[in-house]
């Protein structure tokens, strides 16, 4: 039997093995390079991921076996101990607690991948498993391109990811989105995705956010999905933006890069 949280598993154990096989040949030097997220090094990416995955593991553990997840203060403790580490601690300790966290999602059997929830502790109730999964799917896919990026400037979202994480955008923009940045100015875009095909508006205006798609938009914008994924979430430089990505009418990319300033 198979349930919603499958693919989002499957795309965690394969985004870890590619990023793992680039962290094992990563000297001190490649770690102190400057990734893709705004002011952090290689390291401290790795570092993000690794103790991300040491407090959901933990969150994990305590739903499967019925205890209260675990509070803010462990949380803060786990982020002491890893920023005291150095670059290779960083990596070794991703390459273990992220492992260990995704063969804990792996070994749930399909009933409790079915029925299990997990208190994330930001949200007002427990989620499922594919929803739990999935949180973890958007960090670390995007954080595995700001790793891989500071080394290949065209690397790429994991296509797998890609399609997983794109339905979820419309509940994201309220963080990643300034608005105020037009300076009053609104606009409906009409966005078309490729490779998922996906259609549908894109409102700016006092708030940001996805819509039906429009009849009489004020332009469009026509771009890969994987590309949208990373314009929403502040990781389209000039440097980084494919060819393909057009659009038309009030606002420019530009505009649209100092909306999305990601997270």
């Amino acid at each position: 039997m198979s349930t919603a949280a499958d693919p989002i598993i499957n795309a965690l154990r394969n985004g870890h093995e590619e990023l793992a096989a680039l962290v094992r040949d990563l000297k001190e030097d490649d770690l102190r390079h400057p990734s893709g997220a705004s002011e952090w090094q290689v390291s401290q990416v790795l570092s993000h991921l690794g103790s991300g995955a040491e407090i959901g593991l933990a969150g994990l553990t305590a739903a499967r076996e019925g205890r209260p997840a675990p509070d803010g203060d462990f949380n803060r403790s786990v982020w002491q101990r890893w920023d005291a580490m150095s670059p290779q601690e960083h990596a070794a300790g991703f390459l273990e607690s992220n492992q260990r966290l995704v063969e804990a999602y792996e070994a749930l059997d399909a009933d409790t991948r079915a029925t299990l929830r997990i208190n994330l502790g930001f949200l007002p109730e427990p989620v499922d498993v594919a929803t739990a999964a999935r949180f973890r799917l958007s960090e670390f896919a995007l954080h595995q391109w700001d790793a891989e990026v500071a080394f290949n400037p065209f690397a790429a979202v994991t296509p797998e990811a890609v399609p997983l994480l794109i339905e979820q955008i419309g509940g994201m923009l309220s963080w990643t989105s300034r608005p105020q940045e037009l300076a009053g100015r609104e606009a409906t875009l009409l966005v078309r995705l490729r490779d998922p095909e996906r259609t549908f508006g894109l409102r700016l205006g006092e708030q940001v956010e996805l819509t039906d798609a429009p009849e009489q938009p004020d332009g469009e914008l026509s771009l890969p999905a994987e590309t949208w994924l990373r314009l929403v979430v502040g990781r389209l430089g000039a440097r980084y933006t494919p060819d393909g990505v057009q659009v038309t009418g009030p606002v420019s990319l530009d505009d649209l890069r100092r909306v999305f300033v990601g997270f």
